[in-house]
């Protein structure tokens, strides 16, 4: 027994012994240990950053991101994955989850002013933060229905150029230039009912007059479009809306150079003698009356200048190159003095 105690005594002292410097080991290699644990803690979180959150190199900033109805939370992800706004599926599906609960995705059109990281992205289509804000468009006054058309083309990604075109060309002269605000979204539909809402607005603020003039509204939009291109103030407008309406009284050509600016492309200066001998309906040389259609969209002011001309006895005009409309009552005045302030 003597000699059994002695062994288990000896055994004990061995392993406290052990345990001694096993703990003295440990405590000298703890601090390695935990900057070891941080760093590759960090190095975790660094990649689940660089692969999973932070925002794709083509991330679509500026552009609308549609989330459409009725899709499942899933295929949504997919979609924004193969659009590069998000970098992972599973991790944006978690997260409208956790963001959303029971709403889930909200459908629509989104718009990330720059690069936004998952967090974010799945934030925002979870409560329905679309990010658009309207945009100002100024729609100037003379504007063509081409001109409008690349005018939205370049502030609104729905907006089809094409398919307003169809739309909005046997309109023209119907849609009002003003300053518009858009949300980006809007489309061709939503343009040409906004402007065409407007140009109503406008016109019943001058029913009275409309009602009570010799003419019908398609010949007074469409003087007034050319009084819009012809003059620069109020009263060379209703100035030349009285010589205008003149020639057409007398059986006389209007003779004005902006339909073809309409029809052609040409200015003044750029046309030829074939252009001016040419049969297009546009062409008031050789054809009297008015053109068939508006040669723009005309402003309020024209409007009421084509309504209300100023009573004359002038039937020629010219602009010299200073932009001041000179006014002739003969063919013989008119010449003398086009040389007089244009030299030809």
């Amino acid at each position: 027994m003597d000699s059994f105690s002695k062994f288990l005594e000896r055994a004990f002292e061995y392993l406290n012994a052990l345990q001694g410097r096993l703990s003295l080991r440990w405590r000298e290699h703890a601090n390695r240990r935990s900057i070891i644990v941080l760093v590759c803690a960090g190095l975790l979180v660094g990649l689940a950053y660089v692969y999973l959150i932070q925002p794709p190199e083509e991330f679509p900033a500026g552009d609308l991101v549609s989330v459409d109805s009725g899709q499942s939370l899933k295929a949504i992800a997919q979609i924004l994955y193969n659009e590069h706004v998000i970098r992972s599926p599973l991790i944006f599906q978690a997260l409208v989850t956790i963001f959303g609960r029971e709403r889930g995705a909200h459908a629509g059109d989104y718009l990330f002013k720059e690069p936004e990281n998952i967090w974010s992205v799945a934030r925002a289509i979870s409560i329905g933060a679309y990010g658009l804000e309207p945009t100002r468009i100024r729609v100037p006054e003379g504007a063509t229905t081409k001109e409008m058309s690349i005018i939205f083309s370049a502030h609104l990604q729905r907006f089809r150029a094409e398919a307003f075109l169809t739309q909005a060309t046997p309109q023209e002269g119907y849609l009002f230039p003003d300053t518009y605000f858009f949300l980006p979204n809007a489309t061709e539909d939503t343009v040409i009912q906004t402007l065409r809402q407007n140009f109503t607005d406008q016109m019943k603020q001058i029913e009275p007059q409309i009602a009570s003039s010799t003419h019908s509204l398609s010949d007074i939009i469409i003087m007034a479009s050319i009084i819009e291109r012809e003059a620069r103030n109020s009263a060379d407008r209703r100035l030349i809306s009285g010589v205008l309406w003149n020639r057409i009284r007398r059986d006389m050509p209007l003779q004005v150079d902006v339909t073809f600016l309409y029809t052609i492309g040409k200015g003044t200066f750029d046309l030829t003698i074939k252009d001016l001998t040419s049969d297009s309906p546009y062409n008031t040389y050789v054809r009297k009356g008015l053109p068939p259609t508006a040669i723009g969209s005309p402003s309020l002011d024209s409007i009421l200048a084509a309504l209300n001309p100023t009573k004359t006895s002038y039937l020629y005009y010219l602009a010299d190159k200073n932009g001041v409309t000179h006014f002739s009552k003969t063919y013989q005045e008119h010449l003398r003095k086009k040389k007089l302030y244009l030299g030809t």
